[in-house]
């Protein structure tokens, strides 16, 4: 906010507003999508896989950063509205915890990314040997390290944010797991089609490849999202850090509604992502939807 008040005073571009109505909704939505896909994957004892629990992970994620604007915005009404100050004590510990949720959605939804990335190279090159390989004890001592790991970090980034070196580890890490995932994509893409090849002559090979490669596209597509939605909102994090008197910085940093509600529209195009693409959801959300008539 006050970053966003002094950019105001060095430029020319006006502040744009989002409606708190819009946001409210749109978190709303991004809330009860993902809650959908835990309840569905909690039913339906064919979804207990740890490809499943690797998107029951990423699920969350989108969750608490939902969940984290929507009460950043019940906040900055409570303060507008004079029942919150922006400098007491209380206020500063709250403000502190809603950054510790939002630093835990990010890293959450990039290990988790990174986790599904990885699952899916598994299952493509080393077919015969995955359910060995990726079991689910081993999936979910993953998911144990990687919300111990993301818990602690978003803790510590949150405490010590207002230090460069905290922030710039924090805003290469983004990057660099993108760059990491975009690598292992590359070498799966390139070696599918000579892997293919050797498989050829396996009983059911050509649907099994078919299948992985299906959620292969699967995958890149909740990159390429995630990308769309969480790339700006990181930059402006580096823009507000380490140039606020810039007029250029200033102009982009008036937009940070925006970037905030692109945030929350990754955790609803998700689930969309999930219903169509997967066969075995779609029929699980019928089967809730039918019993619950």
């Amino acid at each position: 906010e006050n970053i966003s008040d002094f950019s105001l005073n060095i430029t020319d571009c006006t502040q744009v507003v989002v409606p708190e109505e819009v946001f409210f909704t749109v978190a709303a939505a991004g809330i009860l999508e993902n809650l959908l896909i835990l309840i569905a994957v909690a039913r339906n004892k064919n979804l207990h896989l740890p490809m499943y629990f690797f998107i029951c992970s990423l699920a969350i994620s989108d969750m608490l950063g939902s969940l984290y604007k929507t009460l950043e915005n019940i906040f900055i009404i409570l303060c507008k509205m004079g029942y919150l100050t922006r400098h007491g004590d209380f206020e500063k510990k709250l403000d502190d915890a809603m950054d510790s949720m939002f630093i835990l959605s990010l890293l959450g939804s990039i290990f988790s990314l990174l986790a599904i990335a990885a699952d899916r190279y598994i299952t493509i090159f080393y077919a015969l040997r995955y359910h060995n390989i990726m079991t689910l004890r081993r999936a979910l001592v993953i998911l144990a390290i990687i919300w111990t790991f993301c818990a602690g970090s978003s803790i510590a980034i949150a405490l010590f944010s207002y230090e460069a070196a905290t922030v710039i580890p924090f805003t290469i890490l983004f990057p660099l797991m993108m760059f990491f995932i975009l690598c292992l994509y590359v070498h799966m893409f390139l070696l599918a089609r000579s892997h293919a090849r050797k498989i050829a002559s396996l009983p059911t090979s050509t649907v099994h490849h078919r299948t992985n490669m299906k959620g292969a596209i699967t995958l890149t597509i909740f990159l390429g999202v995630f990308l769309c939605c969480w790339a700006p909102f990181v930059l402006h994090i580096l823009l507000a850090r380490f140039c606020p008197h810039n007029p250029y910085c200033a102009c982009y940093m008036s937009i940070f509604h925006v970037n905030g509600t692109l945030i929350m529209c990754n955790a609803i195009i998700n689930p969309m992502i999930f219903a169509f693409r997967s066969p075995e959801l779609r029929s699980t959300f019928k089967k809730m939807f039918y019993c619950s008539r």
